[in-house]
């Protein structure tokens, strides 16, 4: 199936097949045939732009090129857009993959993000923490004064932490986002003992909070992260949106030309060639050669696979890795209705995060049943998927009473290796997205490890591009 460029320079396939939900379009490349006719040569095409990789960072790069009227070709190798931001249908329920939270103080997201679209649903801004055997709340003193008050008492760190944290607060929103992200920087566990929260607010609330949202207990990500994403949070809220987390790509997706995007088109090899337009070699043995020049915005691992020969692989830290248990139950067998987030700081046990699902957004359920979502850090590799289950819940049963949890039905279980990358110091948050003559990369590697940070790489990606094609012009 040959890709062509029409006369109005958009591309196109000979047979698309409309996706009505996502309102764009399918594709697929055809298996090579199984008949003993000589192989043809592989076919060259040509394409103003070619974006490898249809996550958040890839698709912002896209919606610029798209901006600038300037024709390109997003190839996507799964069946959907998005990355590591999905929704699956299972038995009527939305299972995001893995634990994420949108928070709607993202600079970027709001410029390109229709939030009224999303249709957003709030969680309650603050948590309970499971502690010696019993869940003691904090909230945000902004928001919910009075339940503030009530937990200034309680063993979740002492008052004068609590002061601490107005104190980070009014520090991070006296800094541009620029600032935070260029600041000196140390580890955030080192950040929270210079400012002098105690050894117990720091193991009871900010290992599972923050190390939840960093998939890192041990707090060694960046201070410039905590910082930022301390901000985001004091400015906005934690939410979801109502038909689940793969929303927010779908929803970038939809305002490309429908047929400029790619699934189902694995790319192997990217090849340089000594040239500013580089070539991509497909899985179906199709070669596209760009002429402007060639995004990628893939996982680091997959970016390794893709230049192997071509470019030397960076020494790299270990990835952030999660396992996401889903659990459905009857609506009245639940603890509580309200949208809060549940910790574990007992420093004890398995979970480091859970919520009601569908006390935050009821439409990720069928009526009259609920949503658990259940977080652990880690891949857990050397513990089955039963094994894993049954641990996760008899811990929650020393939580919420066995006969509550026993009436549970186990959904699904997610293990994420490569849920983020790891930004312990030193980090360059803020460095070239150019690595060769036409080739530049996007991704939360490139920057922060967050929502924003993939959409942000993917704008400043096709800066780059631009301006190197400015330059080459004069």
């Amino acid at each position: 199936m040959p890709l062509t460029l029409s006369p109005s320079s958009n591309f196109s396939l000979l047979s698309p097949t409309p996706d009505r939900t996502h309102r764009f379009f399918k594709f697929s490349i055809p298996h090579a045939s199984t008949q003993l006719a000589p192989k043809p040569p592989p076919v060259l095409k040509t394409a103003p732009v070619i974006v490898i990789g249809a996550g958040l960072a890839g698709l912002a790069a896209a919606t610029r090129l798209n901006s600038e009227n300037i024709p390109f070709l997003l190839l996507e190798a799964s069946d959907g857009v998005g990355g590591r931001v999905r929704t699956d249908v299972v038995d009527g329920f939305l299972l995001d993959r893995g634990f994420q939270i949108f928070i709607t103080a993202y600079p970027e997201a709001q410029k390109l993000l229709n939030y009224n679209e999303l249709n957003l649903q709030k969680f309650y801004s603050g948590a309970r923490i499971y502690y010696d055997g019993q869940f003691h709340m904090v909230a945000d003193p902004l928001r919910h004064f009075s339940d503030s008050l009530l937990s200034l008492t309680n063993p979740i760190g002492s008052v004068i932490d609590k002061l601490l944290i107005a104190l980070t607060r009014a520090r991070v929103l006296s800094k541009s986002y620029e600032e935070i992200l260029t600041a000196t920087e140390v580890s955030t566990i080192e950040l929270l003992k210079n400012i002098g929260f105690s050894d117990s607010m720091i193991g009871r609330f900010f290992r599972p909070f923050f190390g939840g949202i960093f998939f890192d207990r041990e707090l060694e990500t960046t201070s410039r992260l905590f910082d930022f994403v301390f901000k985001c949070l004091a400015l906005g809220d934690n939410t979801l949106p109502a038909k689940g987390i793969g929303e927010i790509p779908n929803q970038l997706a939809a305002k490309l030309p429908p047929d400029s995007v790619l699934l189902n088109a694995k790319v192997v090899s990217v090849d340089l060639e000594g040239s500013n337009s580089p070539s991509v070699r497909l899985e179906s043995g199709e070669i596209l050669k760009s002429e402007l020049g060639v995004i990628m915005a893939v996982e680091e691992p997959a970016l390794d696979k893709i230049l192997a020969g071509r470019k030397q692989p960076a020494k790299r830290k270990p990835a952030r890795s999660t396992v996401c248990l889903y659990f459905s139950a009857d609506q009245d067998q639940i603890p509580v209705g309200d949208p809060v987030l549940f910790l574990n700081g007992s420093g004890e046990g398995t979970i480091n995060n859970m919520f009601f699902a569908t006390n935050v957004a009821p439409s990720y359920s069928p009526p009259n049943k609920a949503l658990v979502s259940v977080s652990l850090i880690g891949l857990f590799e050397d513990v089955c998927d039963d094994d894993l289950t049954a641990e996760v819940i008899g811990e929650l049963s020393g939580w919420f009473g066995a006969s509550m949890v026993g009436s549970w039905r186990h959904l699904r279980t997610y293990r994420i290796g490569f849920a983020q990358p790891n930004q312990s110091p030193p980090t360059d948050l803020m460095k070239s997205p150019r690595i060769a003559p036409g080739l530049y990369l996007c991704g939360d590697y490139i920057t922060s490890a967050t929502f924003d940070g993939a959409l942000v790489s993917g704008r400043r990606a096709v800066e780059a591009l631009l301006k190197d094609r400015a330059l080459a012009l004069v």
